[in-house]
């Protein structure tokens, strides 16, 4: 059987709470009951819910809520799933749900958050196999889509240790989005309140963002909740390994899915998060160009030799033509940051790589 959970794109999720959420929380009402071996088609709304719009303005940018980021679809209750057991989703196909894209910069999120500080945009026209941009001419990106959030709930004890564990991180500095109650949805307490944001990822799933699950691909979560309780949302047309400037080619989007169980699997196997089968689209380019990103100044540090690789590759596309914003964008929905090495202690390898095949109109 084939189920359908629509969303209307021209609502916030907070209008369509039925089934639409931002928060994890394991007593979240499911939006549909599905059986093993169905298969289920949901639509999303764009991760910023509707706050980013098709203009050159940057306003909307620079005045982002946070509060109702990621909004998902679902839950979605799969019939006979018990904790222990492992949920297997395979993505099937998935699109835009309407032709708008968009990629951003913003003060204070993004690999180089201390670099490049000022509201940016990209518009993107979306087709069916490519997606083009006039912000950033000369460059058209191949379609891979892929939900940049997906997960199950979390148990309550979970939903406790992963609050006190988050806190830890915040009081040490770290940048974390706690629980917060502005913008939740539900807004009903004490899941507003208790409720986890969708980043970052854990357990569960959730804001992975990886760009391997695109159609082809195949998941298994480990399940903590009766139903499991899967849900979709922050799809990307298209997206780099690292979506270094913090968004990669965002959409509201259709998404077609099956699920299937394991009983017993996650104790089986002894898996405590998500285990992947990439999908073969997310590895269609065949021809690109590298930098060396080298930690020459600290020891055994694969995040400075990724800074790097990639503040080098930003100068390199510079010298071709675009400027420093265009160039991280790029960046961050086509290129790729590849862990080379870690064995030349103390340097460690990153490889900051570019597609030769995005370009249109130079040769690099």
């Amino acid at each position: 059987m084939v189920v359908k959970v629509s969303v209307s794109p021209n609502k916030r999720c907070a209008d369509q709470e039925d089934v639409c959420h931002n928060r994890w929380h394991p007593d979240i009402k499911p939006a549909v009951e599905i059986s093993p071996d169905d298969e289920i088609v949901l639509e999303t709304l764009d991760a910023l819910d509707g706050q980013i719009r098709n203009t050159p303005d940057t306003s909307d940018i620079a005045n982002i809520d946070a509060g109702p980021v990621h909004p998902l679809t679902g839950p979605i209750y799969v019939k006979g799933a018990e904790p222990g057991d492992l949920l297997v989703v395979r993505i099937l196909d998935a699109g835009p749900l309407g032709s708008f894209g968009y990629t951003f910069v913003t003060k204070g999120f993004g690999f180089l958050r201390d670099v490049f500080d000022k509201p940016y945009k990209v518009r993107w026209e979306l087709g069916r196999h490519y997606a083009s941009s006039p912000d950033i001419p000369g460059v058209r990106i191949p379609a891979a889509p892929f939900p940049g959030v997906i997960g199950v709930a979390p148990s309550r004890e979970q939903v406790r240790e992963w609050r006190s564990r988050e806190a830890g991180i915040a009081s040490k500095g770290g940048l974390v989005l706690l629980p917060d109650p502005r913008g939740a949805v539900p807004s009903r307490e004490p899941i507003a309140s208790e409720g986890l944001r969708t980043l970052p990822p854990r357990e569960n799933g959730g804001n992975l963002d990886v760009r391997n699950l695109a159609p082809g691909s195949e998941i298994l979560f480990p399940v903590f909740v009766r139903g499991a309780l899967l849900s979709v949302g922050d799809m990307h047309y298209a997206q780099g390994d690292g979506e270094v400037s913090v968004t990669a080619i965002e959409m509201g989007g259709v998404i077609r899915l099956s699920v299937s169980l394991i009983k017993d699997g996650a104790r089986k196997y002894g898996l405590k998060r998500p285990l992947y089968r990439p999908s073969p689209l997310a590895e269609a380019y065949k021809d690109y160009i590298c930098i060396a990103g080298l930690n020459l100044d600290s020891a055994e540090d694969a995040t400075s030799a990724a800074r790097d690789g990639l503040l080098n590759m930003i100068e390199f596309l510079e010298r071709m033509g675009y400027d420093r914003y265009q160039a991280y964008i790029l960046f961050s929905v086509a290129g790729f940051l590849r862990l080379s090495q870690v064995v030349d202690v103390p340097t460690y390898t990153v490889s900051a790589c570019i597609p030769r095949e995005v370009f249109t109109r130079i040769s690099i």
